[in-house]
């Protein structure tokens, strides 16, 4: 048996997808309130057999902070994806993403060890990965500094890989892989989607910072083939391209039509951008659209390594720009 945690977001349902066509035992982990239309949408946008793959999925409703409930979930299982994760930027969330992320990855590994599951794929981050200089590209082996640079997100994912390395000192197999920024279709106007969204609305502005991208395909090809390897106690960096922010928006312009950004928001107008944010936030009792983070980020330059993971499976990235055009046409027909 198959186990799937944090099956209804972008990386869990396209990889639910991906498991379904090949595996007839998959187990999949949900919160009261999840919407597994989202799911059966995702697995709409690729075949036509769509309930055929969905009835293949058993759900189970489980809170991964609880550990009675996370039993039953592990009952029988062989092999555990973990995808769940709590993404935010909001400051006011820090401490709860933090424990939420850290102390479920954590349940995770136990219990892991304890069902002597064969093997565990956690989906870590590049935020994970250590800050390196402008100049210099981040590999696996960059290392971790603490700073002020790090979000909150990024400490919430350094310090859960940090139950998974212990897991492994304590004898469990299991491999990491640390995405950057996953293009994909799913919920348009949550998470990395909302990039097609923005773009379709207008998106005047553009940062002058550069990235990593890589799409969620791949992402759950590589868990896919990784798993059924024979490599253990390695984390991989996935990233299709390290391009500037602006290119693949352009991308996504053309694919849709729209027109191009072509207005600069160096760090000056960005600072002040999220200020306004957070002022409006306080009197919508909204989100804020920009925060500080996210503001930093967009002009920060950060180039990404692949090879260690193109190496161990012998793999060839989907293009940026190809990833853009397919991702655009399944928004244009959601619309």
């Amino acid at each position: 048996m198959i186990l799937v945690t944090g099956a209804t977001g972008l990386v869990g349902s396209h990889l639910l997808y991906q498991i379904c066509r090949t595996e007839d035992n998959v187990r999949a982990t949900k919160r009261a309130h999840s919407n597994l239309d989202l799911v059966k949408k995702v697995f709409s946008y690729y075949t036509d057999e769509t309930e055929k793959l969905f009835a293949k999925i058993e759900w189970v409703e489980a809170d991964l902070l609880n550990i009675t409930e996370l039993e039953e979930a592990f009952k029988g299982v062989t092999k555990v994806y973990h995808c769940a994760a709590w993404l935010s930027f909001n400051p006011k969330h820090k401490r709860q993403m933090i424990q939420n992320n850290v102390d479920s990855t954590a349940n995770i590994v136990n219990l892991c060890l304890s069902h002597q599951v064969q093997k565990l794929c956690h989906v870590s981050s590049v935020a994970a990965i250590g800050r390196a200089g402008n100049s210099t590209v981040i590999n696996e082996d960059t290392p971790w500094f603490d700073g002020p640079e790090n979000s909150n997100y990024a400490i919430s994912k350094y310090n859960s890989e940090l139950e998974v390395w212990r897991g492994i000192e304590e004898g469990l197999n299991s491999v990491i892989v640390n995405p950057t920024i996953i293009l994909g279709p799913g919920e348009w106007t949550k998470g990395s989607s909302v990039i097609f969204h923005q773009v379709w609305k207008g998106m005047p502005f553009y940062t002058t910072g550069t990235n990593g991208f890589v799409d969620v395909r791949d992402v759950a090809n590589v868990m896919i083939q990784l798993m059924e390897s024979n490599l253990n106690a390695k984390r991989f960096i996935l990233c299709s391209e390290s391009i500037p922010f602006k290119q693949t928006f352009d991308y996504i312009a053309d694919a849709l039509g729209k027109k191009k950004a072509s207005l600069k928001a160096g760090p000056l107008l960005n600072a002040i951008g999220w200020r306004i944010a957070k002022v409006i936030s306080f009197f919508t009792r909204k989100a804020p659209m920009l925060t500080k983070e996210t503001a930093q980020a967009g002009n920060n330059t950060s180039i990404y390594e692949n090879h260690k993971i193109k190496k161990a499976l012998n793999l060839e990235f989907i293009p940026v720009e190809q990833s853009c055009k397919d991702f655009s046409n399944m928004y244009k027909r959601d619309l």
